[in-house]
């Protein structure tokens, strides 16, 4: 925040008198005990009268001896006073000093002392040291005559972040468990780091806000990665931000949440940086890490629960009160924090006058169905580099399964659609997390609609699909497996989108005997499996062609395993009635001679697809023939034999 007018020129009045000491004493010194000169000592006295509150703040938090002062004051005095910048040639020197100011000390020039220690002065390149040209740096400067503006070598690394908004209850308690922390040790030395543990890397941002505004700071950010490496890069920039903390009143936030792993340069940058810096400090993580010496403040940051996001969506859609009664359900599908969920009310207000392109929906929806589109696509992008979104098409009458199958899927639906009402609103999550994830197996040969089944479930839902690429997955470093299954689930929940594996037995396989450290970490990886998905509030579905080849104890844990089997004779002839679209042209198709074909649905489709391209190059419907020849390619490519029984009577 600017400073008031008139304090600024109250502020500039001040330091003048204070710089106007400074030359009287210089002309003094030159002129010979002041023949050309008012009176030192006349100038002291107005400069006592009032001393400037920016000038005197920076000495007593930085601890300048008078000597320090009057040395900063010559630097900064040739910068702003044209008859000092006279009297002192190009520039002032330690020399110089000395030789004005009879309270002057040698120690001042020492690397440890403010001056130099801070960066309140910049020694330029010279023979001896008293010789050597001195200037005040520019951030200081800036600071003295009350213009607030960071060090241009910090600009780039660090970010202001904006004020807290109301926070909620939950988050509310943890800001001020963590000013608490600090006011307890404010005068007892170091303060401690407040770690901020948890996923939700905007509400750790805003509670570090909070707090630091509790203990009346600013607060910046800088990203893990963006810490400098090398060992000078490093001091100077712990010294420069230090410098800034203590005159700007401020914070930092250290944004660590991918920085991880002893082998990680940032968590290196970051260890370092911890070590060094003695202003208050927040550390944004994942998960707890060490602080090393300094004292350490472990907090837990939570997500909302469902009826603090409901009540964030109701205050934030006060113009809709009809909605009021739906707000529950994207609270308890969609975690988001309290930022987001205003943004998202806010792009849907009436008073817009351009619809957002985030919730833009068909003009006949209605405002629930746009703000449960929006929230959608707000927990995407998280996900987007983790796995491939699969836009689901299918619908329940495109499923020929049978009716055991059927029932089955239509159970997982029920169970998404209802688990926040079972368990929270009638109490079954009160009694521990465990098993609360909902999670299901497809088991069955290739093509026989476990895909489809999934997009089925996601249609039905209206919730994201993301099939999971295991090759990304799996990693041949220990530990890297791990880490990167906990993104994976880490970004879904926000949106508890549906987690499709497919082929799982690649990486979930039956947990095997201990006999090296291989088999140990192989372990590991699967358990670390069963622990995220009976704790992940979405659907994850794992597909497999071989069921045999997974751990019995994965199985044990799975709510729901549906066997997909190879369709018989009936499901066939119903998948071919079912294939073509309506628009496509078909003509003189056998249903019952094209059921003989020994082909799942997966087979059928691109049967049928390439039997349409055949008619589409001939100018023709759909035929027989046409299927025939698709048939033959589709069965080559199996290394099939296609048999006469299956297609007698085609053509």
């Amino acid at each position: 925040m600017s400073a008031p007018a008139a304090w600024c020129e109250e502020n500039q009045s001040r330091l003048a008198a204070a710089i106007a000491e400074v030359r009287a004493a210089v002309e003094a010194f030159l002129a010979d005990a002041g023949k050309s000169a008012a009176s030192p000592e006349r100038a002291a006295e107005d400069a006592s009268a009032a001393r400037p509150a920016e000038l005197e703040g920076l000495c007593a938090t930085l601890g300048l001896t008078t000597f320090e002062r009057k040395i900063l004051l010559l630097c900064a005095g040739v910068e702003l006073d044209s008859k000092l910048a006279d009297l002192c040639g190009s520039r002032p020197t330690f020399g110089m000093a000395l030789g004005v100011f009879s309270d002057a000390h040698w120690s001042a020039l020492s690397p440890s002392r403010p001056l130099r220690y801070w960066r309140l002065i910049e020694v330029t390149s010279g023979d001896q040291l008293t010789s050597s040209p001195i200037r005040i740096d520019e951030r200081i400067l800036h600071y003295l005559t009350g213009i607030q503006v960071i060090d241009e070598r910090l600009r780039p690394l660090l970010k202001p972040e904006p004020a807290a908004p109301q926070l909620p209850p939950s988050h509310q308690t943890i800001a001020k468990e963590a000013g608490a922390a600090w006011r307890r040790t404010s005068n007892h030395g170091l303060l401690p780091v407040i770690q901020l543990c948890g996923a939700d890397r905007a509400a750790k941002a805003e509670i570090a806000a909070a707090a630091a505004a509790l203990a009346g700071l600013n607060l910046r950010s800088i990203a893990a990665p963006d810490i400098p490496r090398a060992t000078g890069e490093i001091d100077l920039f712990v010294r420069l931000w230090d410098r800034e903390a203590a005159l700007s009143g401020s914070a930092l936030l250290v944004e660590a949440d991918e920085a991880e792993g002893p082998e990680n340069s940032a968590e290196s940058a970051l260890a370092a940086l911890i070590e060094r810096l003695r202003s208050p400090l927040f550390v944004s993580t994942r998960g707890p890490r060490p602080g090393g010496s300094r004292a350490l403040k472990l907090v837990e940051v939570s997500p909302l629960t469902a009826e603090e996001q409901a009540e964030i969506w109701r205050s934030a859609l006060a113009p809709f009160p009809s909605l009021n009664g739906a707000l529950g359900r994207l609270g308890r599908q969609f975690s988001l924090s309290a930022s987001v969920i205003r943004s998202l009310a806010g792009e849907l207000a009436p008073e817009s006058d351009q619809a957002s392109p985030t919730i833009s929906a068909p003009s006949d929806t209605s405002a629930l169905d746009r703000l449960w589109h929006a929230c959608r696509l707000h927990a995407r992008p998280r996900l987007e580099a983790l796995a491939q979104r699969i836009e689901p098409a299918a619908a329940w009458e495109d499923l020929v399964l049978p009716e055991k199958q059927l029932g089955l899927l239509r159970h997982i639906a029920i169970h998404v659609r209802h688990r926040a009402q079972v368990y929270q609103d009638w109490g079954f999550g009160s009694k521990g997390s465990r098993g609360l994830g909902i999670s299901a197996m497809f088991a069955g040969p290739s093509g026989t609609g476990k895909t489809m089944a999934a997009e089925v479930l996601a249609n039905d839902l209206r919730l994201d699909l993301y099939r999971i690429d295991l090759s990304q997955v799996v990693s041949k470093y220990i530990g890297e497996t791990e880490k990167n299954l906990r993104r994976i689930f880490d970004a879904a929940e926000s949106g508890a989108a549906i987690l499709l594996f497919d082929e799982a037995d690649a990486l979930f396989g039956k947990r095997s005997e201990v006999k090296d450290s291989h088999d140990r970490y192989a372990n590991i990886e699967v358990s670390y499996l069963l622990q995220r998905m009976e704790a992940y509030r979405g659907l994850a579905i794992l597909t497999t062609n071989r069921k045999s080849a997974l751990d019995p104890a994965f199985l044990r844990r799975l709510r729901f395993i549906v066997e997909f089997p190879f369709p018989e004779a009936a499901q066939r002839a119903e998948i071919w009635r079912r294939i073509f679209p309506a628009a496509t042209p078909v003509e003189g198709l056998r249903l019952d001679r094209l059921a003989r074909l020994n082909a799942a649905g997966g087979h059928i489709r691109n049967i049928a697809l390439g039997a349409a391209f055949l008619a589409a190059e001939a100018g023709q419907p759909v035929r027989m023939a046409h299927l025939l020849s698709a048939a033959r390619t589709e069965f080559a490519k199996l290394e099939r034999p296609l048999t006469d029984a299956e297609v007698a009577g085609w053509i």
